[in-house]
């Protein structure tokens, strides 16, 4: 029951009081990862392969301290306090759709270039000449694909592993967001964060894709989780996206610029072309997944407090 009672209460609280405004942990943690990276990361040394060995180390400098520090701060009495807070602050629910939203917004009010500008601060992709179907496409991929990093995967670590489980997550997955591009830059020393983030959300990836399946055209969600997802770059991102386009039966992927370079991405999904209002569709999805996931998670709870009675 106490598992139960810290996941609603992050939940509730992340409801209510959103991401804060001020002294947000992970933001020191990412000016924190940045000094890291430019004195682990020299530009003389980015094509030589002890920018790999350079790269897991920074991994291994920045989240390990915190990751020990999280399991010993939940102890005791107060654990059930420690644990709904760092997992409230892990939890990214109400700024992922005050985000969405924001391109909704003025996408249906035909406002193209305000939905163009906000929808940058979702994706990492180009977005100054996206059409309307486009900016909708995007914000609806980054809906689907940040309910699993910045919801479900919280959850799940928190359930496998605790507070150093949820903390574990959050900064590898801070650190690939940072590090995980294949540029000149990052493409050997963020090898470390993007494979290890990789293998973090793989499991959440997969219970997401479920979720959205069980919660939507579920036929449809599961063709194309099977058929269209081993064709996605992502090992997380492909079932998360496929499974989530094919529940709302809208089509995703195709071709998208990033940094410079244009690339033809597989066809995700079924049906037409996302509009804003499929933006909305999908943030419901990922909220009545978070109700899902909170019932499921208490009815466990209470199952086995019988079994246990």
């Amino acid at each position: 029951m106490a598992a139960a009672g810290v996941c609603a209460a992050a939940v509730l609280l992340d409801r209510f009081l959103g991401e804060p405004r001020r002294g947000h942990p992970l933001v020191g943690f990412g000016r924190l990862a940045a000094a890291i990276e430019r004195r682990f990361n020299p530009a003389d040394c980015r094509d030589s392969p002890r920018a790999r060995t350079a790269g897991l180390a920074a991994v291994f400098l920045l989240v390990a301290p915190f990751t020990l520090l999280a399991g010993l701060a939940a102890r005791g009495a107060a654990a059930p306090l420690v644990e709904a807070l760092l997992l409230y602050l892990a939890i990214g629910a109400r700024s992922l759709a005050e985000h969405a939203r924001a391109v909704a917004t003025p996408l249906a009010a035909g406002d193209l270039p305000a939905a163009r500008a906000r929808v940058a601060w979702l994706v990492s992709r180009e977005t100054e000449g996206l059409e309307e179907g486009e900016v909708a496409a995007a914000a609806t991929e980054s809906v689907l694909e940040n309910g699993a990093d910045a919801v479900f995967a919280p959850l799940f670590w928190y359930l496998l592993a605790g507070a150093p489980g949820v903390v574990l997550h959050r900064l590898v997955n801070t650190l690939d967001a940072m590090w995980g591009y294949r540029t000149g830059r990052y493409r050997r020393f963020g090898w470390a964060a993007a494979r290890l983030d990789d293998g973090l959300g793989w499991l959440p990836a997969r219970a997401t894709a479920l979720t959205y399946t069980v919660l939507g055209h579920a036929r449809t969600a599961l063709a194309c989780w099977r058929w269209q997802a081993p064709a996605w770059e992502s090992p997380n991102a492909g079932p998360v996206m496929a499974a989530g386009a094919g529940a709302l039966r809208v089509r995703l992927g195709g071709a998208a610029s990033y940094h410079g370079e244009r690339r033809v991405r597989p066809r995700l999904g079924a049906g037409e072309p996302p509009r804003a209002a499929d933006i909305g569709r999908a943030l419901a999805l990922v909220r009545h997944g978070i109700w899902l996931w909170l019932a499921v998670i208490l009815a466990v709870a209470l199952a086995g407090g019988a079994a246990g009675a």
